[in-house]
């Protein structure tokens, strides 16, 4: 294995699943997990959430209003969250929205239930859709 693959290996592992901002809950974030990286006999502990656990968990505002799920997470190039893709509206799976948030705008992250302070369905439903490639 080449060095710039171990690299962005521990890169990933340490940088957890959002930013430091994201997860205002007064704690350090869980431990995701561990691992030791044999090739330079390095243990490495992943502070953050996992992304299965972020995965359609449900996005609240601070009402305590449920507005949406989160949908799937954008890894931006350098290897951070930049984006999570938040579904809103429909029904059985029919006729959802989605809409981009930036990870940022987040206050509380602690699966399965994730704040998005003064949003509301329609706030969501009226932003333009995210389209995947």
């Amino acid at each position: 294995m080449n060095r710039s693959v171990i690299g962005k290996a521990v890169l990933f592992a340490i940088c957890g699943i959002l930013p430091m901002g994201a997860m205002s809950q007064g704690t350090n974030p869980p431990v995701a997990g561990g691992v030791t990286l044999a090739v330079a006999q390095l243990d490495v502990i992943a502070n953050g959430w996992r992304a299965s656990k972020l995965m359609h968990a449900s996005v609240y505002n601070e009402s305590g209003q449920k507005i949406g799920s989160i949908r799937d997470l954008i890894v931006a190039p350098d290897g951070s969250i930049s984006v999570a893709i938040v579904d809103v509206g429909g029904f059985l799976g029919m006729g959802k929205h989605h809409v981009a948030v930036p990870v940022q705008s987040f206050t509380q992250v602690t699966p399965p239930k994730i704040v998005l302070p003064g949003a509301t369905k329609d706030s969501l439903k009226a932003m333009p859709e995210f389209k995947f490639s």
